[in-house]
């Protein structure tokens, strides 16, 4: 099937999200497409899978102009999507999960799960996924939940395929495994749009590539193009996408984490025993799949976690039973995994945001009263020096978009006398301008003297910053690394393996 956009324009009030956008994509065909965070990418998606109407322009099938009132006509017209966050119900079966929403039945009207199950192990035979459609979501490893995306689209005969950043939680094997599934689906016929923000990826799957900038294509390309020539593309600038970094000075051991155990309120262990430290000018990695204790690690370390066993020890003084505000205030700076959530309050202002953990006292408060003038001015020199695209210290934080959300956060942080740096994913929705620009501010924080524990699964982004790589699984430490440690071997790790030498 061939997919046409032509001249897509979807407008939000005065903001133009889409303007004029026309792409096709040929039958059997990869077209990856790339841009910024807030480029219009999603909304265009969105446009194409029913869930949003285009205020102008149109979709064409096979020649056909189409209208879509909802994803189900989008669906029922052959196109499919996988989401980047699977939208599985993890205590359902495999089988359960690809029929819901096209429940068939069969006697009495009693639902058909046997057709199903049959359509499941059709799927899997044809494409090689070994998927058992009697299998639970919840026991299954991502890779194979993302399978289970495909099959749910493939059983609805879908011919366009839409994969919305599917490498996001992978393993670089998964994510070789799905480059070979696409090329499948490629040689079956299937259409597919790939959206990354990975150049990489792109450029080893596509076979053309689309560039949005603020809402508008702003180019074409073949994958044989360069990392450069695509991100400039993107930002309309050069960029710079190597990480420049002298070696480590590492000096004495500040952070030394012993025996450290988090638990949830049912007694569930999310972090099993772990013990590392990081010296002072020291980068230390955190590797591995989403999910496996990275996030208790950062909470546990900031005093969010309710029941942690174990040592942690800033600087000599320990931090285990302190409250937040006390481990703030004993030099912990948190770049949190999600921004809005934990980061930033939407409705404040940028200044506000700016002195969040910094309101209870010197310097911005004074007997009970924030000095406005003090503020003002240490903001507005944030916002220069952080590059952050603003109308003003007075917009809200929630006007922004994600990368200047995110340098938001980013200069807080950094703008504290510091003694260790959490930074959980910070790269994590933003273009690679903004990348560029907290990936510098890493290392000169690092360079500063100031041990630095950074959590991402991108592993170029953990190669490029770190000096040591500590790689978890389920909860374990499966082993502490060099960062030149080849990727298929940090791969291997991830996936709970510990290759001979590697001592954990």
């Amino acid at each position: 099937m061939t997919l046409e956009l032509r001249g897509i324009t979807k407008r939000f009030g005065p903001l133009v999200a889409n303007d004029r956008i026309s792409l096709t994509v040929e039958e059997g065909e990869i077209h990856a497409l790339l841009g910024e965070n807030g480029a219009g990418k999603s909304t265009l998606m969105n446009v194409l899978y029913g869930l949003y109407q285009a205020d102008e322009g149109e979709i064409v099938l096979d020649g056909v102009p189409m209208t879509f009132a909802g994803p189900g006509d989008a669906m029922a017209a052959g196109i499919g999507m996988v989401h980047q966050h699977f939208m599985l119900i993890p205590v359902f079966t495999v089988a359960e999960n690809v029929m819901l929403g096209n429940e068939s039945t069969g006697f009495a009207g009693k639902l058909d799960i046997d057709a199903a199950r049959e359509r499941v192990r059709e799927i899997s035979a044809r494409f090689g996924f070994d998927v058992d459609p009697d299998a639970l979501i919840e026991t299954l490893p991502v890779g194979v939940q993302q399978r289970v995306e495909i099959i749910k689209a493939l059983s609805r005969d879908a011919r366009v395929l839409v994969f919305d950043e599917p490498t996001a939680v992978l393993t670089p094997q998964e994510t070789d495994e799905l480059m070979a599934i696409m090329r499948q689906l490629k040689e079956s016929g299937t259409s597919i749009v790939f959206i990354s923000h990975k150049l990489r990826e792109v450029r080893a799957i596509a076979d053309r590539i689309t560039v949005i900038r603020r809402g508008a294509v702003v180019g074409e390309s073949s994958p044989t193009a360069t990392n450069a020539e695509l991100a400039a593309l993107m930002v309309g600038r050069p960029v710079e996408l190597t990480v420049h970094k002298d070696p480590a000075k590492p000096g004495a051991d500040a952070l030394v984490v012993r025996d450290l155990q988090v638990t949830d309120a049912t007694g569930h262990v999310h972090l099993d025993s772990i013990s590392f430290s990081i010296a002072t000018g020291e980068v230390l990695g955190v590797a591995g799949v989403q999910g496996n204790g990275q996030t208790e690690l950062t909470e546990a370390l900031l005093g969010l976690q309710a029941h942690v066993k174990g040592s942690i020890e800033l600087d000599g003084h320990q931090l285990v039973g302190r409250s937040v505000r006390k481990v703030l205030d004993a030099g912990v700076g948190f770049i949190p995994e999600d921004r809005q959530a934990d980061g930033l309050v939407e409705d404040f202002t940028l200044a506000e945001n700016l002195m969040l953990n910094r309101s209870h006292g010197k310097p911005f408060v004074r007997f009970g009263t924030i000095r406005r003038k003090m503020l003002e001015t240490f903001a507005s020199e944030k916002l220069v020096e952080y590059d952050v695209r603003a109308r003003g210290i007075e917009s809200t934080a929630g006007q922004l978009s994600g990368g200047n959300q995110q340098k938001v956060v980013v200069a807080r942080e950094l703008s504290r006398d510091l003694r260790l740096l959490v930074a959980a994913q910070p790269t994590r929705g933003v273009d690679v301008g903004s990348i560029e620009f907290i990936h510098k501010q890493v290392v000169a924080t690092r360079d500063s003297g100031v041990p630095v524990l950074l959590v991402s699964t991108e592993l170029d982004e953990i190669a490029a910053l770190s000096d040591r790589i500590m790689v978890l699984y389920r909860g374990k430490v499966i082993g502490i690394v060099p960062a030149d440690t080849p990727r298929e071997t940090l791969g291997l790790m991830m996936a709970g393996e510990r290759p001979e030498g590697v001592v954990a």
